[in-house]
């Protein structure tokens, strides 16, 4: 009941926003040049007032960083419906006023993005996380000319966040798979549309009113830019138009004359005169400072000469940040470690979380029992771990190895290439969750206390059975 409640509301604010934009002084910036609200205007109203609603409604049910977060989604989508309304009453600007049109709807992505990372140790980061992945998909007014395929692309990206969200609530909260039901179909919504009135890419009006009476002039940047008359287009090349001044007579001959040696095929170049060697310019430098010469011809870049010093500020320095390793609040940060072969992190309790970032060729050992581990963004990265009570996810990372001490239930891997993945017998019954990854393997202790290397299948085979689609791992030849 709330959920519908919370709809309605959102209903009658964009019903009453479309009022507001018809009858304002000059038909608001929503309007048209008649004063009327663009169809395509209209059409995002209804995303807005539809499955856009519906998620800020669960999320308010859901309550927390997730109540939060839609929040913040939802000025989002209101400042693109700004910049669609725009659009409608106004040509396509310059570059330079475009940017600072599409400034609020940056904005409001990256301010989506930083809460969810200002909140890892939230309970509720798979929300966070599903929505944070796919709300670069809103950048879908600067893509041209595939705007559709590019909002796919993002919404598959928090598939796999979603996915785990399902996986956690599907037999505990309804309110949560409802939740996950609403927020993906924005996206769909949102291809709809666009393949209805953007196909190619942002639609701008087509026409533009040149005020001369009297009556309330437009504002803004785009105004400015959409009034301006357009430059006139160059006219045709001497050689097609005929003489200045000449008749329609003059350039039909010269058309007439084109036509002809075009179809002398390959005899047209008999009329051309060769060129010596002491004529090309590229092979006589003396030539090139000649008068009557159109431009002066590039010699390219002179080859390296260790002999001659390079200027000191010829390049500019790659910053580098200090790097971290402390406990803040209940999270161990370790960052920018470069080289670091004997991290450590003792002392642990259960409530804290390990969070490791650009780290390259470091090695990390976590002792005690711990929470969740965190690797992001890391390049020949190795760690080490006891005891892990919820899942240790590999993100983003370049041939990293993963060693179980003791217990573990889920690992992730996503976006990663090249993993190596040691369990202990105590782990064998955890769970490998992996997506967009590849060169991953899963190494089993033999009895022995040799490994086992299995590799992770990367590549599927589904078939439909006549009721569903059915998906299978395939093996690689060779």
């Amino acid at each position: 009941m709330a959920a519908e409640l919370a709809s309605l509301v959102q209903r009658l604010e964009v019903a009453v926003g479309r009022l507001e934009a018809v009858s304002g002084p000059a038909g608001g910036a929503a309007g048209s040049a008649g004063g009327a609200v663009a169809a395509f205007v209209e059409a995002y109203d209804d995303i807005i007032s539809g499955p856009v609603a519906q998620y800020v409604a669960l999320s308010q049910q859901i309550g927390g960083d997730v109540q939060k977060h839609a929040d913040m989604m939802k000025q989002a989508f209101s400042s693109q419906r700004q910049l669609l309304a725009t659009a409608s009453s106004s040509q396509k600007p310059s570059d330079s006023v475009l940017t600072a049109l599409l400034q609020p709807v940056s904005k409001a992505i990256q301010q989506v993005q930083a809460f969810r990372e200002q909140n890892r140790t939230s309970p509720l980061f798979n929300h966070l996380s599903a929505v944070s992945e796919s709300v670069p998909a809103l950048g879908w007014v600067a893509m041209a000319p595939k705007p559709g395929p590019y909002v796919k692309e993002m919404q598959d990206a928090a598939m796999f966040y979603t996915n785990r969200v399902l996986k956690d609530y599907k037999e505990k909260d309804k309110t949560h798979v409802d939740w996950v039901k609403a927020y993906v179909s924005i996206w769909t919504e949102l291809q709809n549309y666009i393949k209805q009135h953007h196909t190619t890419g942002l639609s701008w009006s087509k026409t533009v009113s040149n005020r001369t009476g009297p009556g309330p002039e437009p504002d803004g940047p785009v105004a400015a830019a959409s009034v301006a008359p357009p430059s006139a287009p160059a006219g045709p090349p001497e050689e097609l138009s005929g003489a200045p001044g000449g008749g329609s007579g003059g350039g039909a001959t010269s058309r007439n004359a084109l036509f002809a040696a075009i179809n002398q095929g390959s005899d047209i170049t008999r009329g051309l005169k060769h060129v010596s060697d002491d004529q090309k310019t590229h092979k006589n430098p003396a030539l090139r400072g000649q008068a009557g010469q159109a431009a002066p011809v590039r010699t390219g870049p002179k080859p390296f000469s260790s002999a001659t010093p390079r200027p000191a500020g010829s390049a500019a320095p790659t910053r580098t940040l200090p790097p971290v390793l402390e406990l803040e609040g209940k999270k161990w940060k370790v960052e920018n470690q470069e080289g670091a072969q004997g991290l450590v992190i003792s002392n642990t309790e259960l409530k804290q979380v390990v969070y490791a970032y650009k780290c390259n060729q470091s090695t990390l050992q976590v002792k005690g029992k711990i929470n969740s581990i965190t690797i992001d963004s890391c390049k020949k990265m190795g760690l080490v771990f006891d005891d892990v009570v919820g899942i240790v996810e590999v993100i983003n990372c370049r041939d990293v190895k993963v060693q179980v001490m003791g217990k573990i239930p889920t690992i992730s891997i996503n976006k990663t290439d090249g993993c190596h993945v040691y369990l202990s017998k105590d782990s064998l019954s955890c769970e490998v969750i992996s997506a967009k990854s590849s060169e991953m393997n899963i190494l089993v202790p033999n009895k022995d206390g040799e490994f086992t290397e299995l590799p992770v299948p990367e590549q599927f085979k589904t078939v439909w059975d006549g009721q569903k689609l059915v998906t299978t791992a395939t093996e690689i030849a060779g």
